[in-house]
């Protein structure tokens, strides 16, 4: 019989009481609803990520629904249903039991956004097996240190991904296996062929039953300040996963999804393919690099109905010379939603003039596995506000105390402070790879500290200003980048802005501002002195930037969050 979902009240280090409040109550009591649904349709069985996305739908009514299509620029559409889904992941997860993989041991991808990727991750998860995925367009050393740091024990690559760290074996110890998509060129011990180990296998699995805290997903943070570090899941992030995409992403049964993040990031699996999967609908998913144009026709002949995407995404769409409803038919979409970087309000006001229905942002973390704050689809968009806190989620705004006082104090209406999260949620990090006190300094109290400046107003939205450490201080003013990026945004023919302090003799810092412009928009002094004139009647002389730099691309992490120290090095 499983373990009945319970609070779990030590999830903070401290071990103090969880705060709830009717949300949090309501969450909880749909996460055991949720947990009751999965029981009754597999008793005895546990709970595991993969039949909870695969084998439940592929056993019952939706066994011939279409789960998963892979678009690709040069082969043919292909479509597998539930039932086509479980048959190909039970040989990936036979392939994974013949090599000898164990529960726990941790199976890595490095590959672009095939089939084969899909397919494994999957068959690993129903196998036991730990699974973590890296970008393809990661150099040698980038991919050693997540090998290394997952210990990875399988590689599913390509031959051209696979010839960037072939000779560097040797600093690979627990990497036993090399799976290769493409057959090997030459025989290589220790390397073998996918697709032939999947011919093989037989198209049965028995899958055992799976404790909810067993590990299934590591993700690796985006490393925009320090190294990258790995995030560990258990297989009971699946209840709040499946709850937000039923009541944040509002998924129903005729849905078709499509989730444009890599797989590299924490998005492009949890909502790229898992919780979409989990819910039952056709996930659409597109191989090719994004093009601006090519996403629009994906949008018009898969007749997507709910859109999950990137601000980046969404500035290169404003950037076109016309509106793109009046070339494409776009009017399947429902919902168009938005993560990875904050969503400014030009974007969210372009959205429903463009594409016919206002973007709503979310915001999580790689630490929180799901999504905690949403501008929800049943309540009006504020444009410019992350939302307010999803089902299960009590969140704060909080500074430190006092001396003598409680770890944290919460912070008043409108007051800046950290975002915190009561601790406890079903997809909330277990662990992080190898610090084990990195762990532990993730919280104060009962309460996960995000690192986020953010404020709330009396309506209970939550407002992004900003990391804690990417904050300027100039002239005894504390600014923050976003709020001043915001409003440089809104001037006409800027696509993209970037804004970091650098050092000044006499103000601390001052406030540089990079900018990227449309493409038929000439770059010279008077357009710089108008945009300064511009910040500064909108912001005030005090936080407005000092200068102006215009360049031609925002550099940006592979999440497409935009790497501040690169500009605070003067290298765009």
């Amino acid at each position: 019989m499983i373990t009945r979902f319970k609070r779990r009240n030590n999830d903070g280090p401290n071990g103090q009481p969880i705060p709830t409040d009717e949300n949090v109550n309501s969450g909880w009591a749909e996460w055991q609803s949720i947990r009751n649904e999965l029981e009754s349709a597999a008793p005895g069985c546990g709970l595991n990520m993969a039949y909870v996305a695969v084998t439940r739908h592929a056993n019952g009514p939706h066994k011939d629904h279409p789960a998963l299509c892979c678009l690709s620029g040069e082969s043919p559409r292909q479509t597998w249903t539930f039932s086509d889904l479980e048959r190909f992941t039970n040989q990936a997860a036979n392939v994974f039991r013949n090599l000898g993989i164990g529960p726990g041991q941790v199976v890595a991808t490095l590959c672009g956004r095939v089939p084969e990727l899909y397919l494994t991750a999957l068959g690993a998860l129903k196998a036991g097996a730990v699974f973590t995925a890296l970008y393809a367009s990661y150099g040698p050393e980038p991919i050693l240190h997540r090998l290394v740091a997952s210990q990875a024990v399988v590689l599913i690559t390509t031959r051209r991904q696979y010839s960037k760290i072939q000779a560097l074996r040797s600093r690979l110890p627990d990497l036993s296996h090399v799976l290769l998509i493409d057959p090997p060129d030459k025989p290589d011990p220790g390397v073998m062929h996918l697709p032939a180990l999947m011919d093989a296998a037989a198209e049965d699995f028995h899958l055992s039953p799976t404790d909810p805290e067993t590990p299934a997903l590591i993700h690796f943070t985006s490393g925009t300040t320090g190294m990258p570090k790995g995030v560990v899941h258990a297989h009971a992030a699946a209840l709040h996963q499946l709850l937000t995409g039923r009541t944040v992403l509002d998924l129903k049964p005729d849905d078709r999804y499509w989730c444009t993040a890599d797989p590299g990031w924490v998005t492009g699996v949890v909502y790229g393919f898992l919780v979409p999967l989990m819910a039952g609908i056709t996930t659409i998913v597109d191989e090719a690099e994004f093009d601006v144009r090519r996403w629009l026709r994906i949008l018009a002949e898969e007749r997507i109905t709910v859109w999950y995407t990137a601000p980046s995404a969404l500035r290169r769409l404003m950037t076109l010379p016309s509106k793109p409803c009046r070339e494409f038919d776009l009017g399947a979409l429902r919902h168009v939603f938005s993560v990875g970087e904050p969503l400014h309000a030009t974007a969210v006001r372009w959205g429903e003039d463009a594409l016919g229905v206002p973007i709503r942002d979310t915001w999580w973390q790689s630490e929180t596995g799901g999504i905690m704050i949403a501008n929800h689809p049943d309540q009006p968009v504020r444009p410019g506000a992350m939302g307010r806190p999803v089902r299960g989620i009590r969140a704060a705004v909080v500074r430190p105390a006092a001396a003598g006082g409680p770890t944290v104090e919460i912070c008043g209406i409108g007051e800046t402070g950290e975002l915190a999260l009561a601790a406890g949620w079903p997809s909330m990090f277990r662990r992080l790879l190898g610090d084990t006190g990195a762990y532990g300094r993730r919280f104060a109290g009962p309460w996960y500290l995000s690192g986020d400046l953010v404020r709330c107003d009396v309506e209970g939205l939550f407002w992004f200003l900003g990391r804690a450490d990417d904050m300027i201080k100039t002239a005894g003013h504390m600014v923050s980048p976003f709020e001043v990026e915001s409003v440089l945004l809104e001037y006409p023919g800027v696509s993209d802005a970037g804004v970091v302090g650098v050092p000044d003799m006499h103000l601390g810092q001052r406030v540089r501002a990079y900018l990227c412009l449309a493409t038929d928009i000439p770059a010279d002094e008077n357009l710089r002195g108008r945009i300064m004139a511009f910040a500064r009647k909108r912001l005030g002389p005090a936080l407005a930037p000092r200068e102006i730099v215009f360049i031609e691309t925002m550099p940006k992490n592979q999440a497409g969050k935009i790497l501040r120290r690169e500009l605070a090095k003067g290298r765009p």
